[in-house]
């Protein structure tokens, strides 16, 4: 060639229209000192010579060596070449995606190789992302520090963090890479995201429904309407899995309704052109509803006979078809086929559909199998966790015959551990043999160590402070191991606790606990909360338990404690005696020392599928504690409690609970005019247990009314019309109660669930009552008849003599007539009368609503309740919240 031939390809500006647009390559780029266009092309019958290759040189490279680059083309020296062979060389060297520029200068033979690398990555750098953290985004980005930067690298981790913010229902992010050029060909890749708003579901649109409406479908679907009823919901983003499920959701809505020929016929989803929000849009055909035809059982087991199962099936001719209730019919037959040891039964609805007469007539085909057994039992995931502490709540052995209801049984035994994942299941899996089963338990420990330091506010504590530690899976033997520390304005205790749930590797649990408890009992003087009496109770107990049967358990206990109650002599005390003008005479006997030889007994019953957070099965107990062998208080206390768990479907959980008690005493009254049964010994009732009521401010109780009706100041009289309980309002107790609660756990969108709130509704009822009529003490000014003039009472603040006021003189020293003068060392006492209430079997009824939730700073709950119905005397209370406290 006698001219300066140049190939010449810039990555900045034609490096991808290199790699998508073949016709580039075609016909190579040519420099400027190429010939002009207008030379003559050679005529089409004449080949253009080849020429040989002289010599290759490169020159630019400063990281690769010449003959690196070389081996990534296939031109040689001695080689013939042609402008062909030239363009291959240059898509060789676009291939490589090492240098940003590139081109091959031909000069007679010696061709010389012109290259401009690539910089090398010296730091990745993500700004604006605030939703998803680096440690989401990095793993998913190819660019890292010392790598050749390229385009085509950027393009793609661009595309896999857009996709990413998808994921998360934000379509409207955008991402933009810059580079940052440095020195030593170097390079910052600064990725800068802008996130955007969460694209929502703004509408659902149904079309082809007739039978039910939009709000019906709507309902059964996951995706939800963004709206302000569902704020909380994680629902309203856009899912394209969660389409597809709601697509299942519909159809399953469909065939539970009869509809067997329903179905889908597009989904498709629009993104609006801000991409805020989608709009869904389902086409759907009903098609008729179906009733159930002939409904049979055919059986290749032995132990099933056809007549007795179809006698069991809860379908019947005539009815409207459901498709849940034949999956469900499915699996209650297998779990029958289970309870007689046959694991892999094999259940086959065969469906048979008649368009004519819109019947689906069923045939359910047990297949022949084998009769199974346990071959071997398996624990994977455990840690921490002796493989005993599982194994011994399974009800089946190795070598056992197989039972469906063991299986379910030792689920449920193992979930109400609380050490491992909720809803674990055992699965099953066959064995070396047919009629063999290998059960195989997969756990996934959680933690099961607490500490706790947390200070609060409660609206009955107020200020609190708690400390404890608690290790519910002590050396991984399940052993449970306590110890608390609580302190608040009004209460203090201090408790060391520890249980073996399996003795000796036998099923007998033992434990004990010793503690100090101080309360402060007290009632509210309209908004002011007031001490009454304090009882100071230190003591211990021991207890042991073991299994009657598979669901009833017996437990003995036997408790010893010291208690010493007082009231403050500053405010109660007049000298070195319990004033009942004060403090009433019921406070007056419950002060005192005392020892309580405690022995006790506990039956229960407990087949709740989980211990910690039922959703079905009941609960009974009956519990009884015998006061008198030893110490200084005789008593029978019985109790007896039951509750039921309902799942009302849709994660609506019912929840009814009764329970009552009754103390029957032994020997004498502490004083002659008390009750046999003291004070701190009785059953009180209100908050928490029975919402709607303040403390204790359910049952008998004294009420002191001191508001004196001054129309006639000359005639004085004490007015109990109105509710002024400005000086004792003191709940007594009583020797019986009842409660009774319902109450319905509200499920909520999957965020609000996210966020530890669980919603419930509740009715609560109940009454404590039977207890001795207190002597009351009432103290009031007296009307002399002789002059018709009202007289108040005096009192010496020593030797406590009381005397009548005298006469009040005028200011010219003659009597006034007004008697409200006491003598020297005499002080005048406020007019007062005391009223009992309450002491009935007459039931107190609230409702409302509350809702749990377990905040970043502690348990909450806050409860709104309305007494429905309530005795004079009971004390209400529609609002109450704790906070940092167990509840």
């Amino acid at each position: 060639m006698n001219s300066v031939a140049s190939h010449k390809l810039s990555a900045r500006t034609q490096l991808s229209v290199l790699l998508l647009a073949g016709t580039m390559l075609a016909t190579p780029v040519m420099a400027q000192q190429v010939a002009p266009p207008t030379v003559p092309a050679p005529a089409p019958e004449a080949a253009p010579a080849a020429t040989t290759v002289q010599s290759i040189t490169v020159v630019g490279n400063q990281r690769l060596e010449a003959q690196t680059i070389l081996s990534y083309l296939r031109l040689r020296v001695g080689q013939p070449y042609d402008r062909s062979v030239l363009d291959q060389a240059l898509k060789d060297l676009a291939a490589t995606e090492l240098f940003k520029d590139f081109q091959i200068t031909d000069n007679g033979g010696a061709l010389q190789i012109q290259v401009t690398e690539n910089p090398v990555i010296n730091r990745v750098i993500l700004e604006g992302n605030k939703r998803l953290k680096e440690d989401k985004i990095r793993p998913e980005i190819k660019l890292a520090p010392r790598q050749i930067f390229t385009r085509s690298k950027v393009r793609a981790d661009v595309a896999r963090i857009i996709e990413l913010y998808k994921r998360q229902g934000r379509f409207a992010a955008t991402v933009e890479p810059k580079m940052v050029s440095l020195d030593q060909n170097r390079v910052d890749v600064v990725f800068e995201i802008n996130e955007g708003p969460k694209s929502k579901v703004r509408q659902i649109n149904i079309i082809g429904n007739e039978k039910f409406s939009d709000g019906d479908l709507k309902g059964e679907m996951a995706t939800k309407q963004s709206s302000l009823m569902t704020i909380l919901s994680s629902n309203t983003s856009y899912d394209p899995d969660r389409l597809a499920y709601d697509q299942q959701k519909l159809r399953l809505f469909y065939l539970t309704n009869g509809y067997a020929d329903f179905r889908v016929i597009s989904a498709v989803a629009e993104l609006t052109s801000n991409k805020q929000d989608f709009i869904i849009t389902y086409v759907v055909e009903e098609g008729e509803r179906y009733k159930f035809g002939d409904v049979d059982v055919k059986s290749e087991i032995r132990d099933f006979q056809p007549e007795m199962l179809k006698r069991l099936l809860p379908m019947k001719t005539g009815d409207w078809y459901d498709a849940k209730q034949v999956e469900d019919t499915v699996e209650s037959l297998s779990e029958t086929a289970g309870l007689f040891g046959y694991a892999f039964a094999d259940i086959n609805p065969e469906f048979r559909r008649d368009p004519d007469t819109r019947t689906m007539a069923i045939t359910f085909n047990v297949g022949e199998s084998p009769r199974t057994y346990v071959e071997r039992i398996d624990v994977n995931g455990n840690t921490l966790t002796h493989d005993k502490v599982v194994r011994r709540e399974f009800r089946l052995n190795e070598g056992d015959a197989f039972n469906s209801f063991g299986i379910k049984r030792t689920e449920n035994r193992i979930n109400s551990l609380g050490y491992f994942q909720e809803n674990l299941e055992i699965e099953r899996k066959e064995g070396t043999t047919p009629d063999r089963i290998i059960l195989e338990t997969n756990v996934e420990e959680k933690p099961t160590g607490e500490l706790s330091l947390s200070a609060g506010f409660s609206s009955i504590e107020n200020f609190l402070l708690q400390a404890s530690i608690r290790q519910r899976n002590f050396r991984g033997l399940g052993q449970q191991l306590q110890a608390s520390v609580n302190y608040s304005s009004y209460s203090k205790s201090i408790e060391l606790g520890f249980t073996e749930p399996y003795l000796f590797d036998r099923n007998i649990s033992v434990g004990g606990s010793v503690y100090r408890r101080d309360l402060n009992s007290f009632n509210f003087i309209n908004n002011d909360r007031r001490t009454t009496f304090q009882q100071v109770t230190t003591g211990a107990q021991i207890n042991a338990g073991v299994p009657l049967t598979e669901f009833m358990s017996f437990f003995a206990r036997y408790s010893i404690n010291f208690d010493d109650v007082t009231l403050d002599k500053g405010i109660y005390y007049f000298g070195d005696q319990c004033d009942p003008l004060v403090a009433g005479r019921y406070l007056c006997d419950a002060i005192g020392n005392r020892t309580t030889s405690l022995l006790g007994y506990t039956l229960a019953y407990d087949d709740r599928d989980n211990r910690l957070r039922p959703t079905r099965g009941q609960s009974l107990s009956l519990s009884q504690d015998f006061a008198g062998l030893g110490g200084s208080v005789k008593y029978v206390r019985t109790r007896l409690s039951g509750s039921k768990h309902f799942n009302l479907g849709s994660r609506f959980i019912l929840n009814i609970s009764a329970e009552g008690g009754y103390i029957y005493p032994f020997g004498g009254r502490p004083t002659p005019t008390s009750d046999k049964v003291r004070l701190t010994d009785r059953f009180f009732l209100g908050e928490p247990q029975m919402r709607g009521f303040d403390i204790r401010g359910v049952g008998p109780r004294v009420i002191r009314y001191g508001s004196v009706n001054l129309t006639d100041p000359a005639n004085p009289v004490l007015d109990t019309t109105t509710d002024d309980r400005g000086q004792i309002d003191d709940a007594l107790g009583g020797r019986a109660y009842y409660q009774g609660r319902l109450e319905v756990d509200i499920p909520l969108g999957t965020g609000a669930k996210e966020m530890g709130l669980r919603p419930s509704i509740f009715l609560d009822v109940g009454s404590v009552f039977s207890v001795k009529r207190p002597q009351l003490t009432t103290l009031a000014n007296f009307r002399d008849p002789a002059d018709g003039l009202t007289k108040y009472l005096c009192r010496n603040a020593t030797t406590g003599q009381q005397a009548f006021a005298t006469n009040t003189p005028n200011g010219d020293g003659t009597p006034s007539g007004q008697y409200t003068t006491c003598a020297t060392g005499f002080s005048a006492l406020a007019p007062f009368e005391e009223r009992f209430f309450g002491d009935t079997w007459m039931p107190r009824v609230s409702i409302g609503a509350g809702v749990n939730w377990n905040s970043p700073f502690g348990p909450f709950r806050i409860d709104f309740a309305y007494a429905l119905r309530k005795e004079e005397g009971d004390d209400t209370k529609r609002f109450s919240f704790n906070v940092g406290t167990q509840f």
